[in-house]
């Protein structure tokens, strides 16, 4: 796992599913034609070009929120990840930021 060059999805602000979909299609670069629902976040995942650590930050709020949606989100990044560990591994920041701080920076979903 290269943590050097992490992709981060900040969830900050993020109150409900579209909201969340529109974040993971801008930090994953995924496709025009994304659904932006469960299953078709599920393939983009599967079919990304290249090895991916996604660092999840912000995620709190949309967890206290919407916490069926937070569930189905951490499955379908939990599959992706154990269907292709060698191309997806997410990381869930536990701590207010990413990167520079001094802080434990993840829990890894997979």
């Amino acid at each position: 796992m290269r943590l050097d060059a992490p992709v981060v999805l900040d969830l900050t602000g993020v109150t409900d599913k579209a909201a969340l979909m529109d974040r993971c299609a801008a930090a994953l670069a995924l496709p025009h034609w994304f659904g932006r629902n469960w299953d078709a976040l599920a393939d983009c995942l599967g079919d990304l070009p290249e090895p991916v650590t996604l660092v999840v930050t912000g995620w709190q709020g949309y967890a206290r929120t919407r916490p069926q949606e937070w569930r189905t989100a951490q499955e379908v990044f939990a599959t992706a990840a154990d269907e292709r560990p060698t191309r997806l591994s997410v990381l869930l920041a536990l701590g207010e930021g990413f990167g520079g701080s001094h802080e434990p920076p993840a829990a890894s979903l997979g």
